[in-house]
């Protein structure tokens, strides 16, 4: 895994500080942009539904899903495996 491009902060976790104190999270280098947002808004959906996050924090269920996809937490499932269960109710 390669390391991630700094915008001239300091990397923390899945974070990078920006300036001001405010916090960025760092999309994995492995993960395309758009394969990053469409898991982490199915991710969101399911923290929306009732699921237990995986990561700690009191954060807003968008950046709590951007986190736990960040640390690889959660991941896409694979489009050819049969035996992957639902990641919604509209997938059943």
């Amino acid at each position: 895994m390669g390391t991630p491009a700094r915008l001239g902060g300091k990397q923390v976790g899945v974070f990078q500080r920006r300036c001001e104190g405010l916090l960025m999270v760092i999309r994995p280098p492995h993960l395309g942009s758009y394969e990053f947002v469409v898991v982490c808004a199915l991710r969101a959906q399911q923290l929306l539904a009732g699921s237990v996050p995986r990561a700690a924090g009191g954060h807003s269920v968008t950046t709590t899903a951007q986190m736990e996809v960040a640390a690889g937490h959660v991941m896409r499932a694979a489009a050819d495996d049969p035996d992957a269960p639902a990641q919604c109710n509209w997938q059943r």
